[in-house]
C-alpha cells in the first residue's frame, strides 16, 4: 500500500501536440500519455502553461482532460490546469475536471490584472467548490501575483488548496510556507531547482522534461527527496543545462524539441509562440544531443 496522494510524485506538465493545420492531436498527445506512465512517471498535468492552454477554446480543453482520463491507467493521476482569466471560468473547468474523472486540479491565481489578496481568496473559493483538491501554481514571473507565504498559510487554513507548485524560483521561501502552512504539501514547479527544493521537503514535481528524459529525471527526483546527493548532484549537474530552459520564455518550444529528438511527437505550437531562433536553437539541440549521446534516457 502507499500513502501516495493524488498530487504527489512526478506529475509531467504536459505539452501538446497539434496537426500541419495547428488543429489539436488528440491521438498524438494520448499516446504520449501511456508513453509517460510506462516510463515510470506518477501522472500528467495537462492543460497548463506547458500545454499552450491559453491558445484552446472551451472544447479543445475539455477533450484535452478526457484524452488524459482514457489513456490514464489505474493509479495515474490526471491533474489539469484551470488557469483563466475569469474565477468563473476557472470553476467551470474544475467542474469538467471532476464530471470527465480527473482527481485534482491545478490552479493559477487570477491572472488578468495584479489581484489583490481578497480577490485571491475568492478566486480559490470559487475552484475549490466543486469539490476536488487544489494545488495552487505559484507564477509571480508571469501572472505578477504572488501567492507569498502569508497567503498560502491563509488558502491552506481555509482548505480550500491542498498544496502548491512554486515557480518563482525562490528556494528560501520554501522553507517559510513549511513553517506558516505545515499542512500545505510542497510541489517543485521549476525543472532546474528540483534539487534545491526536493531537499526542502517537496512531495511532488510538476515536470516538463521528463518527457524527454523520463528514467533519468525520475532518478533525480526521487534521489533529491531521500536526500541521496551522491547519487542526485553528479546527474543534476549533468542534466541542468536543458532543465535550465524550462524557466526560460521559450520553455514550451525548448521541450517539444527535446520530445522531436528522442523520436516523440514534440512539433509545432501555436501563435503567438513562434519557432525557436536559430541560436536558441542551436543550443537546444546541442545539449539535447550531448545528453543522448551519454546515454541519458
Amino acid at each position: 500500500m502507499t500513502d501516495r496522494k493524488p498530487w504527489h510524485g512526478v506529475l509531467v506538465a504536459t505539452s501538446l501536440q497539434f496537426k500541419e493545420d495547428l488543429s489539436v492531436d488528440y491521438a498524438a498527445f494520448g499516446e504520449n500519455v501511456a508513453w509517460l506512465a510506462q516510463q515510470g512517471c506518477d501522472g500528467v498535468a495537462p492543460n497548463g502553461s506547458l500545454g499552450e492552454y491559453q491558445t484552446l477554446s472551451f472544447e479543445e480543453r475539455d477533450k484535452v482532460v478526457e484524452t488524459a482520463v482514457a489513456c490514464a491507467p489505474e493509479g495515474f493521476t490526471v491533474m489539469p490546469g484551470v488557469g483563466a482569466y475569469s474565477g468563473l471560468e476557472s470553476k467551470r473547468h474544475a467542474q469538467v475536471a471532476k464530471d470527465l474523472g480527473a482527481q485534482a486540479v491545478m490552479a493559477l491565481p487570477p491572472n488578468a490584472y495584479r489581484a489583490d489578496e481578497r480577490s485571491i481568496l475568492e478566486h480559490f473559493e470559487l475552484i475549490a467548490s466543486v469539490g476536488l483538491p487544489v494545488t495552487a501554481y505559484n507564477n509571480p514571473i508571469d501572472t505578477k501575483v504572488d501567492l507569498t507565504p502569508q497567503i498560502l498559510a491563509k488558502l491552506s487554513k481555509e482548505g480550500l488548496v491542498v498544496g502548491v507548485k512554486e515557480f518563482s524560483g525562490d528556494v528560501r521561501r520554501c522553507y517559510e510556507v513549511a513553517e506558516l502552512a505545515p499542512g500545505l504539501d510542497l510541489m517543485i514547479g521549476t525543472d532546474d531547482t528540483v534539487l534545491e527544493v526536493g531537499l526542502a521537503g517537496a512531495k511532488g514535481w510538476v515536470s516538463g522534461y521528463p518527457q524527454v528524459f523520463p528514467q533519468d529525471t525520475i532518478k533525480l527526483y526521487q534521489a533529491s527527496l531521500a536526500g541521496d546527493l551522491e547519487t542526485a548532484l553528479p546527474l543534476y549537474r549533468k542534466l541542468h543545462p536543458v532543465l535550465r530552459w524550462d524557466s526560460k520564455t521559450e520553455f514550451v518550444q525548448a521541450i517539444k524539441l527535446g520530445q522531436d529528438m528522442i523520436g516523440r511527437n514534440g512539433g509545432a505550437s501555436r501563435p503567438p509562440r513562434r519557432p525557436l531562433s536559430a541560436e536558441h536553437e542551436a543550443i537546444v539541440r546541442a545539449e539535447t544531443q550531448k545528453l543522448i549521446d551519454a546515454g541519458v534516457r
